[in-house]
């Protein structure tokens, strides 16, 4: 009895193009066959009689029980040796068993093919070789009697999927997935292949067209540890040639309990709302919110388990959140443990705002959208109390200045050696190479971009401007463009010269990459800093970049203000150009930073209190609004003067002496006309005045207009300015300077002068 050949298993995509034969379908083994066997492996152990199935005929009790091994021997083109080698493993496995190999389950396939190729040089004594038990398997794959690969232990995949698919597929699809990934910066080798080989085979069709992003990470979450990351690139080299529509996630995704535990303790139709507000909001933070939304869903199932939906929310119930979240405790209403430090401890002031800012946003959505009825405003309702907002202040975490400048030298200084080494023996090289990793540093140490910014930039962010006609420095003016970012489009900032080198260095050696699609605008673009296909993970920067350049400037990843992370280089950069000799200013710092509003600006930067002393220096408060005049004043006379109508009150004018009482409203005492209330020093009451020695010195204060404060700092063409605008002012004693002028002239020619009478 004789049936059709069933060459594939149920479900497969591709069928072995064997041959239309009708095999026997019997599974023991006839008289014949095994007088037959017998016969052959008598004859096989004579010298010189090593074959005697070279010319198997119609009529030969073997023919029907080897023609599926044939047909498939000869799809392959095996080699002469390797055919009798294999017909003669199998003819002495169905002599032992006493049955048809086509009749033998999964276990005894895998007595006879070994789960490892020790296993089966073993069983048959060390007289075959590797490629037999290769042969062997690719038989029964052909045929869909054994097609579990993993189960055959560790061997070249790639070997068995060209014995069974052919070279030629196997060619087509190395060339469609692993010269990419070549060209990507991956080292390929026999692993890379081999992990193809092992993809196609357990796909059972040699077409990558026929591979899916499911049976993918069902096949990688199979294999073993290491070669996991091989499925995650050949995932990256099929999403890249659109067989698939994503590459496959980093990690596992999330288990389904993992869903459960977050809605644990929240009332089903409470869960449904957050679920639903969270598939309609298309806020970037919107599972950040969630998770407050979990625990305000909690919180009511302790102290108001009546209410299952937002429409049951009154004033009074949010009053009554606003003061539980201002009470609230680190742990408080969670699912998971909460083992660090702070778990007990009071909420931060933030970490309260961030309670009240979920719950607000969910009510306002909610209304907006037409869900409940506008029973209460929720930006009262749900506000934050003063006493708790008044703590929240802008307070930049900027790096101390010493520690920053090393960071500085270290990214200028960085060498293929400070890299960390992938591998647990360190031995396999950097994972990145060192032009990435030292533009990447560059552009963290100086552009002052966010994370999301640096990690979107695009090849030729960089132009170069030559310097304008009156400007000193001489180098070229490096620009960067930064794409659409957090608040705002996208702008061009000036960046250090280094900044631009750095890019350009590593856009020299970059090999050829994808294009990727910018998450923010939904474009398709070259993203700069991709290597192996894979765009940069921002947390590359906390994770890699900053710990090594700490270690080799010899500085702790934290200080007094906690841990140092990719955003406080933004705040550390804008303090420094806020407070530097020849500051920006405020207007400035935001275009710089790309702010739409200084009050953001003013959250960056923190004036130093360096800074201040000196503006407040520069500012001449004292010196500059109020001036002192040195008065004498004559302890003994000062009765007797003061009862006489004397003078008793002198101002020192250096060259002379103001007996003007109120001489801080005299228009002239910055430009003295010498009226009748002057005493010049030769004159002998001023040299009486200077030999006393219980004159008091002090010093009044007296403000001053511009040009007297002119005056004071020596200049001498305001001096010359204040006297002509004075020249027809009236002095204390009733004459102006010019009738003063004409007096001491006449007074001249006629041989007097003023002490002289």
């Amino acid at each position: 009895m004789t049936v059709t050949a069933l060459s594939s298993s149920a479900g497969s995509l591709w069928t072995p193009p064997l041959p239309a034969a009708r095999y026997r379908c019997a599974h023991e083994l006839l008289s014949e066959e095994r007088a037959a066997i017998a016969l052959y492996f008598e004859h096989r152990s004579q010298p010189g009689r090593r074959s005697g199935l070279g010319d198997l005929r119609e009529a030969h009790p073997l023919a029907p029980l080897l023609q599926p091994v044939r047909d498939a021997l000869d799809l392959m083109g095996s080699t002469r040796r390797d055919r009798n080698a294999t017909q003669a493993v199998l003819l002495r496995e169905c002599l032992d068993a006493g049955t048809t190999f086509w009749a033998w389950n999964r276990d005894h396939w895998l007595d006879v093919l070994g789960r490892h190729s020790r296993a089966f040089r073993a069983r048959n004594q060390g007289r075959v070789s590797q490629s037999v038990r290769i042969e062997i398997a690719a038989i029964a794959y052909l045929h869909g009697w054994f097609r579990d690969i993993l189960a055959l232990g560790h061997f070249q995949r790639d070997t068995l999927a060209r014995r069974v698919f052919g070279d030629d597929a196997i060619d087509a699809a190395v060339l469609r997935v692993v010269e990419p990934l070549k060209q990507w910066g991956y080292e390929t080798g026999t692993a890379h292949l081999s992990c193809l080989g092992e993809a196609l085979l357990r796909n059972e069709s040699p077409h990558l067209e026929h591979l899916t992003a499911e049976r993918l990470d069902r096949f990688r979450r199979d294999a073993v540890a290491g070669k996991r990351s091989l499925y995650f690139q050949l995932a990256k080299a099929l999403a890249v040639d659109g067989i698939l529509a994503a590459p496959l996630p980093v990690a596992h995704p999330i288990e389904a309990r993992a869903d459960a535990l977050i809605a644990e303790g929240v009332a089903t139709p409470w869960a449904d709302w957050i679920e639903r507000w969270h598939r309609t909001s298309s806020l970037e933070s919107r599972d950040h919110l969630r998770l407050h939304l979990y625990k305000l869903g909690r919180w009511l199932g302790v102290h108001h388990p009546e209410i299952h939906s937002p429409e049951q929310r009154t004033r009074d119930l949010c009053a009554e959140y606003v003061a539980a979240a201002c009470r609230m405790r680190v742990g408080d209403y969670t699912v998971r443990r909460v083992d660090f430090p702070r778990a007990g401890q009071r909420l931060t002031p933030r970490s309260m705002a961030a309670e009240l800012v979920a719950a607000r946003t969910f009510f306002w959505d909610c209304q907006e959208w037409g869900w409940i009825p506008r029973r209460f405003d929720p930006g009262r309702s749900l506000a934050l109390p003063r006493s708790i907002k008044g703590q929240i202040g802008r307070k930049p975490r900027v790096i101390a200045d010493d520690v920053w400048a090393r960071l500085l030298w270290a990214g200028l200084h960085l060498t293929e050696n400070d890299l960390p080494r992938a591998g647990r023996d360190g031995l396999q090289g950097a994972a990145y190479p060192i032009e990435y990793v030292r533009a990447l540093a560059l552009v963290w140490l100086f552009a002052g971009l966010r994370s999301d910014e640096i990690g979107r930039l695009r090849v030729g962010c960089v132009r170069w401007q030559p310097p304008a006609a009156d400007d000193d420095d001489t180098r070229p003016v490096c620009l960067i463009d930064v794409p659409v970012h957090k608040t705002g489009v996208d702008f061009t900032k000036p960046v250090e010269p280094e900044v631009g080198k750095a890019i350009e260095a590593w856009e020299a050696v970059r090999p050829k990459q994808p294009q990727h699609v910018d998450r923010k605008t939904g474009e398709t673009v070259n993203l700069l800093f991709v290597h192996r296909a894979r765009p940069m993970r921002r947390e590359i920067i906390n994770g890699s970049i900053i710990p090594t350049l700490c270690r080799k400037a010899h500085v702790p990843t934290q200080d007094v203000r906690g841990r140092i992370t990719s955003h406080r280089a933004r705040a550390t950069i804008a303090s420094q150009l806020f407070n530097s000799r020849e500051p920006m200013s405020l207007f400035e710092l935001q275009a710089w930073l790309g702010h739409n509003s200084p009050a953001s600006t003013q959250h960056y930067v923190a004036i130093t209190p360096t800074k201040l002393a000196k503006a407040y220096a520069d500012a001449g408060y004292f010196e500059r609004n109020l001036r002192a005049i040195e008065v004498l004043i004559d302890q003994d006379t000062l009765k007797q003067a003061a009862a006489a109508g004397e003078p008793w009150r002198f101002y020192d004018l250096g060259h002379g002496l103001c007996a003007y009482e109120f001489f801080d409203q005299c228009a002239h005492r910055m430009a003295c006309a010498r009226c009748d209330f002057y005493r010049p020093r030769e004159s002998s009451v001023v040299q009486l005045l200077d030999a006393k020695s219980n004159i008091l010195r002090l010093l009044q204060e007296i403000p001053l207009t511009d040009d007297e404060k002119a005056v004071i700092d020596g200049d001498l063409v305001a001096i010359d300015r204040l006297t002509a605008k004075l020249a027809d002012h009236p002095t204390p004693s009733g004459q102006t300077p010019t009738q003063l002028h004409r007096c001491g002239a006449a007074l001249c020619s006629r041989g007097l002068t003023r002490d002289s009478t």
